[in-house]
């Protein structure tokens, strides 16, 4: 929206959750409408909201675990309106090296069984929906337990932002059968949501 709102880039890395747009400012700048957009923080270095109230967005950015993850609320037509020649992307870079797991780093930490991962994650996420399981993935694959506060933090988000709570929990196809080391990755896939994005190489 050229007419109200400059250009504005966030960037954040792990530890490095600023508060402001890379430029500075907080909000989208001096024209008529520039505070439309906006940018803030409850909990410095670990949360940032990004809120473009006049496309109807949020984007919360959080640290946990070591991580960045993101939850993003847009309308369907605002996010088809965008051509991938636009330019319009959330992460353009990739996973930074110091984030990325090898198979054989994997192997070396703490290995969990994937009943201690679906235990820890029950803790916090008693629903077995795609939350729970994209934590047992993310806990088995990591081997940090850690990353059930990032599972939780997504529902809470989904929470927030869904006005129908009726939808809050998103559940495989096959939501019947039990998970095993067989059937982990099926539902996870279909969910098509990933708590923190783990880069493997």
């Amino acid at each position: 929206m050229q007419e109200c709102i400059d250009q504005k880039v966030y960037q954040a890395e792990v530890d490095n959750l600023p508060a402001a747009f890379e430029d500075g400012s907080i909000n989208g700048g001096d024209r008529p409408g520039g505070s439309s957009l906006s940018i803030g923080t409850a909990n410095p270095g670990n949360h940032v909201e990004i809120r473009a109230a006049y496309i109807g967005t949020t984007i919360i950015i959080r640290q946990t675990a070591g991580q960045l993850s993101f939850s993003i609320k847009v309308a369907e037509d605002v996010a088809r309106a965008f051509s991938a020649e636009q330019d319009l992307q959330l992460c353009v870079g990739g996973c930074p090296p110091s984030q990325r797991l090898s198979r054989s780093e994997r192997s070396r930490r703490g290995a969990l069984t994937i009943d201690t991962a679906r235990r820890l994650c029950k803790e916090g996420l008693p629903v077995e929906d795609a939350y729970f399981h994209s934590c047992v993935f993310d806990v088995l694959i990591s081997g940090d337990p850690n990353f059930t506060v990032a599972a939780q933090a997504a529902l809470e988000d989904a929470r927030a932002f869904l006005p129908d709570l009726e939808k809050l929990h998103l559940f495989p196809s096959d939501a019947g059968v039990p998970l095993s080391s067989g059937t982990l990755l099926a539902p996870l896939i279909w969910s098509g949501l990933f708590v923190l994005w783990l880069c493997i190489q």
